[in-house]
C-alpha cells in the first residue's frame, strides 16, 4: 500500500489517499503510466494511460463506479492540459466529453471524497477551453470563442482575465450588451487596467447608455486621476451632450494637457461661448485659429460670437465690424454655407450697407435654389 501511495504522489500531485484505499490491480496501469509520463515527458505514456482508463469502463457497473471514472477524468484532463498540439489526435468533441464527465462526477453524492482530483480537472479544463477560445479568436470565429471562454468561466469563476477574453469576443461579434457586462465585471474592483475602463465606457456609449459610460469614467478618474485620455473621454461625452456646465470644470486640465491641440482648444472655446463667457471664448477661438487656420468652425463661431456681442447694450460698435470680418472669412472658406450667409445678411442689415446686403442676398438665393 505504501508503494502505491508513492506512485500516486508522483502523478502531477493529483491523487490523495482517497484513491489509495480504492487502489486495485486494474487501476495500477493507469497510475503507473501517468507516473512514467511525469518522469519522462513522453506522450506515449499518456496514450497508454488513456487506453488503460478506458478499459476500466466495460460494464454498466463500471460506468457508475466513482473511483474508476475519477481516474478516467484525471487522464482525460491531463491530456487536454498537456497535449496542446493534439499530437494524440483526439476528436474535437474530446474536450466537451471530458467536461460532461467532470460535471457528472461533481454532482455525485460522494464527490467530496475526490475534491482535489475534481479541482485539478477543473483547472485543466479551464486552460483547455481558454486555448480553444484563443484558437477560435485567431480564426475570427468569435461566436465559438465566446462559448469556449464561457465554459472556462464556469470552471474558474474567479479567474478575472476570462472576463476580458469574453468581453473581447462579444465585442468583436457585436454582442455589445454582453461585452458591457463582461467589462463591468472586470472593473468591479479598483485594481484594474486602464484599457478595461476605456473599452467599457466606449461600449456603453455605442449602445447609447452615456450615463453608465460617465459613471465608469468618473470612477476610473478617481483611481487614475492623472490619466489624460480618461479626462478627454469624459469631456467628449459632456461636449456631445452639450452639457457645458459639466464640461467647464474640466477645461483647465484639458487645455493644460493639450496646449497645442486645435480641436480641444475649439471645444474649450465653444464651451465658454455657450456659457456666455465671451472673453474666454474669444481668446480660445483665436488660439484655435492660430493652431489650425484651415478649420472652418472656429472662424465661423468667432464671427458669430462678435455678432452676439454687438447686440449687447454696452457695445461700442466695434463688434459688428469684427463679426463681418470673420464671417466674410468663413464665407470664403465655405461659400455655400447657408448659416454663414444668413448671418452676414443680418450683419449688413444692421450696418445699413445695402450694396453688401444685395450681394449676400443674391448669393443666398443662389445657394437656396
Amino acid at each position: 500500500m505504501q508503494h502505491n501511495r508513492k506512485i500516486i504522489l508522483l502523478v502531477l500531485g493529483l491523487f490523495t489517499t482517497s484513491l489509495v484505499s480504492a487502489q486495485s490491480e486494474a487501476l495500477k496501469a493507469v497510475v503507473n503510466n501517468l507516473a512514467f509520463y511525469k518522469q519522462k515527458n513522453d506522450l506515449a505514456y499518456l496514450a497508454r494511460a488513456k487506453k488503460s482508463a478506458d478499459s476500466l469502463i466495460v460494464t454498466k457497473s463500471d460506468s457508475s463506479d466513482l473511483t474508476k471514472n475519477v481516474y478516467r477524468l484525471i487522464v482525460y484532463s491531463s491530456i487536454l492540459n498537456t497535449d496542446t498540439l493534439n499530437k494524440m489526435n483526439q476528436p474535437e468533441t474530446f474536450i466537451d466529453q471530458t467536461s460532461a464527465l467532470l460535471d457528472k462526477l461533481s454532482a455525485r453524492q460522494k464527490a467530496y471524497k475526490f475534491q482535489p482530483e475534481l479541482d485539478y480537472s477543473r483547472r485543466c479544463l479551464t486552460n483547455a477551453y481558454i486555448r480553444k477560445g484563443f484558437a477560435a479568436t485567431t480564426n475570427n470565429d468569435f461566436a465559438k470563442a465566446s462559448a469556449a471562454f464561457q465554459k472556462a468561466k464556469t470552471y474558474a469563476p474567479s479567474f478575472k482575465p476570462v472576463n476580458a477574453y469574453m468581453a473581447y469576443a462579444n465585442n468583436k461579434q457585436g454582442n455589445l450588451q454582453e461585452a458591457a457586462k463582461n467589462y463591468s465585471n472586470l472593473i468591479a474592483t479598483d485594481s484594474t487596467k486602464l484599457e478595461y475602463f476605456q473599452t467599457a465606457s466606449s461600449i456603453y456609449k455605442s449602445i447609447g447608455d452615456t450615463a453608465r459610460a460617465l459613471q465608469i469614467l468618473k470612477r476610473a478618474r478617481k483611481i487614475l486621476p492623472t490619466d489624460k485620455q480618461l479626462l478627454q473621454d469624459e469631456a467628449n461625452i459632456y461636449n456631445n451632450k452639450k452639457d457645458y456646465k459639466s464640461l467647464e470644470p474640466l477645461i483647465g486640465a484639458l487645455i493644460d494637457n493639450n496646449a497645442n491641440n486645435a480641436d480641444i482648444t475649439f471645444v474649450a472655446a465653444n464651451c465658454y461661448d455657450n456659457l456666455n463667457q465671451y472673453d474666454k471664448a474669444e481668446s480660445l477661438y483665436l488660439r484655435a485659429i492660430e493652431l489650425n487656420g484651415a478649420a472652418y468652425e472656429p472662424v465661423f463661431n468667432l464671427g458669430l460670437l462678435y455678432f452676439k456681442k454687438s447686440a449687447l447694450k454696452d457695445n461700442d460698435g466695434k463688434y459688428i465690424t469684427s463679426a463681418i470680418l470673420w464671417l466674410e472669412k468663413a464665407n470664403e472658406m465655405a461659400p455655400r454655407d447657408k448659416n454663414c450667409l444668413a448671418l452676414l445678411q443680418l450683419a449688413y442689415k444692421k450696418t445699413g450697407n445695402q450694396t453688401q446686403l444685395d450681394r449676400v442676398n443674391n448669393r443666398l438665393q443662389q445657394v437656396t435654389n
